[in-house]
């Protein structure tokens, strides 16, 4: 369940993160990259790429079922114990735990599990599921894990299936965690996804699942009947862009990148023609903007949809990407670019 803390208990709590933080993190191991200082997914991505150039072809997607709601609380409390002999903190932190969690106004009461919402929370995972990684790396398995998300890398669909089977056990005797079984498979690496990335052949890309999602969250930015005023559209719009972007930068699949810069201006186009409606102000901003007194009228006075106009040579013209740029419109194009190619 997502517990938020109030304001004393977020200062609370972030206090105790940074003591403990420089206590535990030197301990974890260099192939955990989640909620560490230093660390990010695209790195965790890039770990399991270089594995994959090794040769290791095929990779063990386990999949943790309700991670953060299915913890117990006597086996993380033992592993924070373990550096932690101050019993003040270890009763205060395990207050944190059980804290109720409240829906429509009534208290659930927290018997396992971690609320999440609250700075603690992703330091006691990494906790928890350092022995995980200690166990993998005693192995010597070739492994990426970001929080409750990991996957790892091994030779063979036999040795595959040898290490889901161990691994397991491990996960559910040891740490009393659940593994889903439906999720949980073993896999070639290209078709393996961690992160919301693919890897196909040697190269990173983002998943179908995650550019579906960010062509639905354009399309909702660029509603025609979301009545906003276009500054607004523009400025969430390019919010959102740069943070997809920001995400998924190192991409080597660069192909569908211009394309999808094409249709998300085409989208505002259709957006400023239908604040444009009425035919003596869609010609008088087409002609503002540089268009021919000819061509306006015929926009102006068009019957056509407005996703028929914004293909139309004048509306190109008028509101063309260096306008749209002024403006605000940040391109897919050019933060690709400029990641993958610094000056």
């Amino acid at each position: 369940m997502l517990g938020i803390p109030n304001v004393q208990d977020r200062v609370i709590q972030q206090a105790i993160v940074q003591v403990l933080t420089p206590i535990f993190d030197p301990g974890f191991s260099n192939s955990s990259f989640g909620y560490r200082p230093g660390r990010s997914a695209q790195d965790a991505v890039q770990q399991v790429k270089r594995y994959i150039k090794q040769g290791l072809h095929q990779a063990v997607d386990v999949d943790l079922s309700k991670f953060f709601d299915t913890v117990s609380h006597d086996v993380l409390m033992s592993r924070v114990s373990r550096k932690i002999n101050d019993k003040c903190l270890l009763k205060l932190i395990g207050r944190y735990l059980r804290a109720a969690v409240m829906i429509d106004g009534q208290c659930y009461p927290t018997r396992v599990g971690m609320p999440q919402g609250g700075p603690l929370s992703p330091l006691l995972s990494n906790v928890l599921l350092d022995d995980l990684d200690k166990e993998l790396e005693y192995r010597g398995h070739c492994f990426a894990r970001y929080c409750d998300d990991f996957v790892i890398l091994v030779g063979s669909q036999r040795s595959g299936e040898r290490v889901m089977d161990s691994i397991t056990r491990y996960l559910e005797r040891r740490l009393k965690l659940t593994v889903n079984p439906t999720k949980s498979e073993v896999v070639k690496a290209t078709k393996a996804e961690f992160l919301s990335f693919t890897f196909t052949g040697k190269k990173i890309r983002w998943t179908e699942k995650s550019l579906r999602c960010f062509r639905r969250q354009v399309l909702k930015l660029t509603s025609r009947s979301w009545g906003v005023s276009m500054g607004y559209r523009l400025r969430k719009l390019t919010e959102y862009i740069r943070g997809w972007m920001g995400f998924f930068r190192i991409t080597e699949y660069y192909r569908p990148i211009p394309l999808l810069d094409q249709w998300i201006r085409r989208r505002i186009r259709c957006c400023f023609i239908k604040q444009w409606r009425k035919p003596k102000t869609r010609y008088r901003n087409l002609v503002r903007l540089g268009v021919d007194h000819i061509k306006a009228a015929g926009i102006a006075i068009s019957s056509k949809g407005y996703y028929r106009l914004s293909k139309t040579f004048a509306t190109q013209q008028a509101l063309n990407d260096s306008h749209l740029a002024k403006l605000g419109l940040v391109s897919l194009k050019d933060l690709w670019i400029k990641f993958h190619y610094p000056r």
